[in-house]
C-alpha cells in the first residue's frame, strides 16, 4: 500500500492510501502538534471485496407500505460482478485519559465513546458522521461514504470502513475542542446561516390534512397570543395512492398558494415534507423512469446523480416552492432502512448494522451507502441557491453526512419514543451532534410515538396487527392522561433551549391549548417557554451567527468550555446553549405516573452541578452560587434550572409573536457581573442572502468588571437601533 501525508495548514493533515495491495502496514505513523506531543499511531489493515451489482428479475417491482412509506421491492434478484474493492480496519493508538465524543447522533446516549462500540450506518434515529472529537488535542474524520464500525479497547481505537476503492483520512490538531471544529468545517465546509424565523416555534404534528386546519390553527395561536414561527405540513399532501407526489391533493389544498399566502398574512412561516420515495403510479416518479434516473430496483431517484437533483428540485419547484413554500422537510434521507424498522423486536446493534447494509446494497454502490441524505442536500441547496435568492434555504432532514452543515440543513433525531428514559438520552444525543460540527439540530418534542403496541398502517390496506418495537411509548391515553401532559412539558421546556425549537409526533395531538387552556398549570407553562424563547432570540440568532462566522458550537457538552474541570467531563444530563446559559433538563416525573395517578412526596428539584472557574446565576431567580458544586435547583413545572454563567452578557427582546417581528430589535442587554465579560451581537435582514455581500452588522460589547461599565462598538453596513437598556446584576445583590 501506498500511503501520502501531507500536511494541509497548520494543524490539518491528510493521509491518503491506494490499496493497491493488500496486507499490513506495519511502519507507524506519528502525529504531533507543535513539535510537543506524540499523539497516536496508526495501523492499516485492508481485504480484498468485489462489489456486485444486483439486477432484478424478470417478474417487476412489487410494492408495500412501511414506515418510510410506499416503497418497491422483487423478491428475487441476481448479481454480477463489478468493481474490486476492500475493506479496511484502520487503529490508532492514543493516550490514557482523552475522552472520545462526537461520531454523529445515535440512541442510546453514550457520550464518551471509550471501551465502547458505535455502528456507524444510516436509519431513522441514526445520523452517522465519521468525525471523532477528543479531549486529547486532536480530531480524526475518516474521509469515507461507507458504512463503518468505530471501535474503542483501552488505548486503541479502530475504524471498519466497509467498502473502499482508497483510504483517506484526515488529523485535526488543536489546543481545544473548539480549535478542532473549526479545523474540520475548514474542511468540509462552514455551516450555513440559517433565518431567523428558524429559530423561532416549529409546530407541527402528524399530520395536519387540509388547507383549512393550517389556516385555522396558525389563527388560533395568533388569537391566543402564541408566539410561532412556521407551521408544518407532514406526509400525505398528495393525492390518495400517490406516495412521495410533488403535487397537493386539489380536492383537501385547492390552492396552494392562497393557503399559503393567508399563512404569510398571520406572518407563518410554510414547511412542506418531501420524500425520495416516489409510488410508481405517480407523474413524479414515472418522469424519473423514463430518463432512467432512479437507484437501481427502487423506487427512489438517484440523488448521487446531479442530473436527477436538478429533476427532483423542478418537481419541487413547480408548486411547492412556486406557491410560496419556506422551508423543506426531506424525510426518509436514508431510504433503505426499512429492513431494520420491522418487526416486533429491535435487533442487536450488529444485525440492524447487517441488515440495513444488505438492503442498501441492493441499490446503492456500497462506498456511499451513507451519503445519500449529503447528496439528497446538497440538490435542494444548489437548486434553492439559484433560484430563491431572497430566501435563505432551509432543509429539515432526518439523514446527513460529514459536510451536511453546508448546506441549509437542520437535523433531527428521528422518530424517538415519548418515555423519560428517551428524553434522558436525547440530551446526550443532541450534545454529540454539536461536537460533531452540525450546530444545527432538534427533536421531536413529547416524542414521535406515544402510544405503545401500535402497528403500522400508514393508510394502506394491511391488516398485520404486529406490535412493532420502534412504536413503544408510555402513554396510551396521550393527552389526555397528565402524566403525558407533564412529560411534554418537561420536553418542551428542553426544547426552548435547544438550537431549534420544534414539536412534533403521532398518536396524540400537539397544539398548545390541547393539553389545557389559560390558567391551566400544563398550558400555562408551555406558552411561558414559548414566549420565553421569543425574548431569547437576539441571543440565540447571534450564536447562530457565531457558528456560521466562527465555528462556534451552539449545543455544547461542558467538555467544550470546561476542559479542566474533571467533574465537568461526567456531566452527560447538562450542557451550554452558546457560551453563557447552563441548561440542566428535567428528566424524571415530579407529579404525575401513568394513568394520571399523582405522584406523592417526590422532590421538585433536580441536582446540577455548577462547573469551576467561575459563579453562577439562577437564570429566575438571581441568586448567585460559587462553581465547582453541585447544588439542588428548583424545578417547578414551569421552568427547569437554567443558570448563567458569571461574566455573561445576554442580550433580550420585548415580548414579541414572531421572529422578526422588530427586525431582531434588542430591547434590553443584562450583565451578569463579576468578571470581565464580550459578547458579540448579530443583525441583519433575517433572510436572504445580502448578508453574504456585507450587508449585517456586529455589536461588540465589552463589560469591564473594574470600571462597572459597559460598552460597545458596531461593525458593518446594516443599519441598528441601539436605544437598549442596560441591567447589571452583581452577586452582591444576593
Amino acid at each position: 500500500m501506498n500511503r501520502i501525508v501531507e500536511q494541509i495548514t497548520d494543524g490539518i493533515i491528510h493521509v491518503f492510501y491506494s490499496l493497491d495491495e493488500t496486507g499490513i502496514d506495519n511502519e507507524p505513523i506519528c502525529f504531533s502538534y507543535n513539535d510537543k506531543c506524540v499523539l497516536m499511531q496508526e495501523e492499516v489493515k485492508t481485504i480484498p471485496q468485489t462489489e456486485l451489482r444486483y439486477i432484478s428479475d424478470t417478474d417487476g417491482f412489487k410494492k408495500k407500505m412501511t414506515a418510510n412509506g410506499e416503497v418497491s421491492y422483487t423478491e428475487s434478484m441476481q448479481s454480477i460482478p463489478a468493481r474490486e474493492m476492500h475493506s479496511v480496519k484502520i487503529k490508532f493508538t492514543i493516550g490514557d485519559n482523552e475522552m472520545l465524543l462526537g461520531l454523529g447522533q445515535y440512541e442510546d446516549g453514550i457520550l464518551n465513546y471509550r471501551n465502547h462500540t458505535e455502528y456507524l450506518y444510516e436509519s431513522n434515529m441514526r445520523i452517522a458522521i465519521p468525525f471523532l472529537v477528543t479531549t486529547g488535542n486532536y480530531g480524526i474524520m475518516i474521509d469515507s461514504e461507507s458504512c463503518q464500525i468505530f471501535k474503542s479497547e483501552g488505548n486503541t481505537i479502530k475504524f471498519f470502513i466497509d467498502s473502499a476503492e482508497t483510504l483517506s483520512y484526515y488529523v485535526f490538531l488543536g489546543k481545544d475542542i473548539k480549535e478542532i471544529i473549526s479545523r474540520y468545517h475548514w474542511i468540509t465546509g462552514k455551516p450555513s446561516m440559517l433565518p431567523r424565523w428558524a429559530f423561532g416555534y416549529i409546530q407541527s404534528k402528524e399530520r395536519y390534512k387540509t388547507g383549512d386546519e393550517l389556516e385555522s390553527v396558525t389563527e388560533t395561536f395568533r388569537k391566543r397570543n402564541i408566539p410561532i414561527d412556521c407551521i408544518v405540513q407532514d406526509w400525505h399532501s398528495w393525492e390518495e395512492g400517490l406516495w412521495g407526489e410533488k403535487k397537493f391533493d386539489k380536492t383537501r389544498y385547492p390552492d396552494l398558494k392562497s393557503i399559503v399566502g393567508k399563512l404569510h398574512e398571520n406572518n407563518v412561516h410554510f414547511m412542506v415534507s418531501i420524500w425520495p420515495n416516489m409510488s410508481s403510479d405517480s407523474g413524479d416518479y414515472k418522469e424519473f423512469a423514463e430518463k432512467d434516473m432512479l437507484l437501481p430496483n427502487s423506487n427512489v431517484y438517484d440523488a448521487f446523480d446531479e442530473n436527477a437533483r436538478n429533476l427532483y428540485w423542478k418537481q419541487c419547484r413547480r408548486e411547492i416552492m412556486e406557491s410560496g413554500t419556506d422551508a423543506l422537510w426531506c424525510d426518509n434521507a436514508e431510504p433503505f432502512s426499512d429492513a431494520d424498522w420491522s418487526g416486533i423486536s429491535k435487533k442487536i446493534e450488529s444485525e440492524r448494522y447487517k441488515v440495513v447494509t444488505d438492503a442498501s446494497r441492493k441499490s446503492m454502490k456500497w462506498d456511499r451507502i451513507n451519503s445519500y441524505g449529503l447528496y439528497h442536500a446538497k440538490g435542494i441547496y444548489e437548486n434553492w441557491r439559484k433560484d430563491y435568492t431572497e430566501k435563505r434555504v432551509l432543509n429539515l432532514t432526518r439523514s446527513g453526512y460529514t459536510g451536511i452543515q453546508k448546506y441549509g440543513a437542520i437535523l433531527w433525531s428521528g422518530d424517538i419514543t415519548a418515555t423519560y428514559d428517551t428524553l434522558r438520552k436525547q440530551i446526550v444525543e443532541g450534545i454529540k451532534m454539536g461536537l460533531t460540527g452540525m450546530p444545527y439540530w432538534t427533536l421531536d418534542i413529547g416524542g414521535f410515538f406515544v402510544v405503545n403496541d401500535k402497528y403500522e398502517n400508514r393508510g394502506c390496506d394491511s391488516t398485520d396487527r404486529t406490535p412493532l418495537w420502534f412504536w413503544k411509548g408510555d402513554y396510551n391515553e396521550g393527552v389526555k392522561d397528565a402524566a403525558y401532559r407533564e412529560l411534554y412539558v418537561r420536553w418542551l421546556e428542553f426544547g426552548t433551549f435547544l438550537p431549534i425549537f420544534r414539536s412534533h409526533g403521532t398518536d396524540t395531538p400537539r397544539e398548545p391549548w390541547q393539553f389545557g387552556d389559560e390558567g391551566d398549570p400544563f398550558y400555562d407553562a408551555i406558552v411561558a417557554n414559548i414566549r420565553l424563547r421569543y425574548r431569547l432570540m437576539p441571543y440565540i440568532y447571534s450564536i447562530a451567527a457565531a457558528a456560521h462566522m466562527n465555528g462556534e458550537v451552539m449545543m455544547r457538552g461542558l467538555a467544550y468550555d470546561f476542559p479542566d474541570d474533571e467533574n465537568a467531563l461526567t456531566v452527560t444530563d447538562e450542557y451550554l446553549l452558546g457560551p453563557s446559559v447552563l441548561v440542566a433538563p428535567v428528566y424524571t416525573p415530579m407529579y404525575y405516573s401513568v394513568g394520571s395517578t399523582v405522584l406523592n412526596e417526590v422532590k421538585k428539584s433536580r441536582s446540577v452541578y455548577l462547573p469551576e472557574g467561575c459563579g453562577w446565576y439562577d437564570f429566575y431567580t438571581d441568586e448567585y452560587y460559587e462553581g465547582g458544586q453541585t447544588i439542588e435547583a428548583d424545578a417547578p413545572l414551569d421552568r427547569i434550572p437554567i443558570f448563567i454563567r458569571e461574566g455573561s452578557i445576554i442580550p433580550f427582546s420585548d415580548d414579541i409573536s414572531y421572529a422578526d417581528e422588530k427586525d431582531g430589535k434588542v430591547s434590553k442587554v443584562r450583565v451578569y457581573e463579576g468578571r470581565d465579560a464580550a459578547f458579540t451581537m448579530y443583525f441583519d435582514r433575517g433572510d436572504g442572502y445580502e448578508f453574504e455581500n456585507g450587508e449585517y452588522s456586529l455589536v461588540k460589547l465589552h463589560y469591564t468588571e473594574e470600571s462597572k461599565k459597559l460598552t460597545f462598538t458596531k461593525v458593518g453596513k446594516y443599519p441598528v437601533d441601539d436605544s437598549f437598556d442596560v441591567e447589571y446584576l452583581s452577586q452582591k445583590q444576593n
